[in-house]
């Protein structure tokens, strides 16, 4: 039976964000092609160049060649039960979200068996077989689905505290000859959720797939350099198509949640979106205002890390909250009694988001 008194609090974060720094001109000597195959005629600084000042991104983070997304996963959970003292035996689920499973260095091949959060709980030594490990692939937006899922545990009764990790190398799934490339990076985030009998937690959430239309503005694909190994399959997103779904779906997401919540935009004093692209966030964002005839004009309420650790799909948010918490973002704190929105958009297409009070 759902219990209403106890809300879903963040108790504890952590993240892991890897030591291989990749700044924009490394891609200099690359060789960008069009989806036929043939060469962009375009000098490749000002690909690069034309590429930051659209996305934000100068410098990204990519895994060592020893380390897979479950290592990283691992990294950020250690982090959060060290820093927080939370004995590992009482998590009741070990929730994983991810895209491509442990890809390793040199390989674009997927590997899901066993399941991530196995593997993370296996690292972890956690012995407690009542702590169920279950991996949730759901596009970028994975990380908060997997938020919204242990509050459902919580708010039922089944659980009391839940680890929600995001972990992803999209570094070894990208096309070296596709633009898009330079988006991507790696990295890990994790939070601890705990059902306590307290006013701050979360307040609403609302979560939408839009499928039938749009299912592939992001999928799997072959290299556009047509002599590559033909069985390899990369990332590839219609940019455009998905930009423009960004900016007609989202803001509508968050303002459902808002009104869930019975909060008005104005009591929010930040939003953390999912880093996809800095341009897009910040038009997502100034959307969200002008359906509440607002003017976005403060751009300290939407914390940005993009520019120097890219688009880490499920791991952009909760890296960014444990950055934010642990006073690692410049200029960028988040204060008791504070309502913030969280949102992601990504693969399925999926859009999530999730009101929350510290």
């Amino acid at each position: 039976m759902q219990n209403h008194s106890i809300q879903s609090v963040i108790v504890a974060t952590g993240s892991y964000i890897p030591h291989l720094k990749i700044n924009n001109t490394h891609f200099l000597n690359h060789t960008f092609l069009e989806k036929d195959g043939t060469p962009i005629n375009k000098d490749v600084r000002i690909i690069v160049d034309k590429f930051k000042s659209i996305t934000g991104i100068e410098d990204r983070c990519y895994a060592l060649p020893d380390q897979t997304a479950s290592d990283l996963g691992y990294l950020a959970a250690l982090q959060a039960l060290e820093s927080s003292g939370i004995d590992k035996e009482s998590i009741d689920y070990l929730i994983v979200a991810h895209n491509f499973g442990d890809v390793k260095h040199g390989s674009n091949r997927v590997d899901m068996v066993p399941t991530l959060a196995s593997r993370i709980k296996y690292l972890l030594q956690i012995k407690n077989p009542d702590c169920v490990a279950y991996d949730l692939p759901f596009g970028c937006p994975g990380w908060l689905e997997g938020v919204i899922h242990a509050n459902y545990f919580i708010k039922s009764g089944d659980a009391k505290r839940c680890l929600v990790i995001g972990a992803e190398t999209l570094s070894r799934i990208i096309d070296p000859h596709d633009r898009d490339s330079m988006i991507y990076a790696d990295g890990a985030g994790a939070v601890i959720l705990e059902g306590r009998k307290e006013r701050e937690g979360i307040l609403a959430h609302k979560t939408q797939t839009h499928a039938s239309e749009h299912a592939h503005l992001l999928t799997m694909d072959h290299s556009y350099d047509r002599q590559h190994n033909h069985h390899d399959l990369y990332i590839k997103m219609n940019g455009r198509k998905l930009y423009e779904f960004a900016l007609t779906h989202v803001p509508n997401v968050v303002k459902l949640a808002l009104d869930k919540a019975n909060t008005h935009i104005s009591e929010i004093s930040k939003i953390l979106i999912h880093q996809a692209n800095e341009k897009m966030d910040e038009a997502i964002v100034q959307r969200l205002f002008k359906l509440y005839d607002l003017e976005f004009s403060d751009p300290g309420i939407m914390p940005m890390s993009i520019s120097w650790l890219g688009n880490s799909s499920v791991a952009t948010i909760p890296t960014l909250l444990d950055l934010m918490l642990k006073n690692q973002m410049k200029n960028q704190v988040i204060n008791p009694g504070e309502k913030i929105v969280f949102a992601s958009v990504g693969a399925g297409m999926n859009i999530n988001a999730v009101v929350y009070q510290f």
